[in-house]
């Protein structure tokens, strides 16, 4: 009993998600293990600046067939995912949300910065030495869209590196799984993950 309560709060509530490489450093570090917040989404619109997990099928790869597995082994790996002891999907990305539906995101300025409807937004999460974008873009996000990037630019593949496929590089919002909130291990590494301060860019 306690176990399917558990399970029950992994799939509409919360869940651990370990990080599987270092396009989101120095936020978060491989190995981290993080809690995706699965039900803030219910409450509140997705918002720039928010760190996502979301399931990349048909955006950042192709669609995939789910493999086939015996009850069992199903049973398994949906127990070590729910509780992070089992890698994620490989169709499932961290990145944080640098645009949303409507918003115009540009790179770059005269001084360097990404834009988010004109106005430059503060990037003070990027990794040491990193610039916000060595790839120069300029898109308008669908409505329902969303313009992901990672906080280690330079060893990040996210929605700049999916310009020319299909998807123009863009999330479905349908797609996010939830808000990456708090790390929770390394016990060395436990805090909250913040939101950065955009107010400039759009009013939010």
């Amino acid at each position: 009993m306690a176990l399917g309560v558990v399970l029950l709060i992994t799939t509409f509530l919360a869940k651990p998600f370990s990080i599987p490489s270092g396009s989101m450093e120095d936020t978060l570090q491989i190995g981290d293990r993080v809690l995706v917040n699965r039900a803030v989404y219910n409450f509140r619109d997705i918002q720039r600046g928010d760190v996502v997990v979301f399931d990349g099928s048909g955006s950042f790869v192709p669609p995939t067939v789910t493999p086939d597995r015996d009850p069992i082994t199903g049973a398994l790996v949906w127990v070590g995912q729910s509780f992070g002891l089992v890698a994620p999907d490989s169709t499932d990305f961290i990145k944080r949300v640098i645009g949303t539906g409507g918003d115009r995101v540009t790179c770059c300025d005269a001084d360097g910065r990404i834009t988010v409807n004109g106005e430059p937004i503060n990037e003070d999460y990027l990794f040491p030495g990193d610039a916000p974008s060595l790839q120069p873009f300029d898109v308008e996000v669908p409505e329902g869209m969303l313009w992901v990037m990672g906080d280690h630019r330079s060893a990040s593949a996210d929605s700049r590196a999916h310009l020319g496929d299909p998807g123009g590089g863009f999330v479905p919002e349908s797609s996010v799984i939830g808000r990456a909130m708090t790390v929770l291990w390394p016990l060395s590494r436990i805090q909250n993950i913040p939101l950065p301060d955009y107010q400039g860019a759009g009013g939010q």
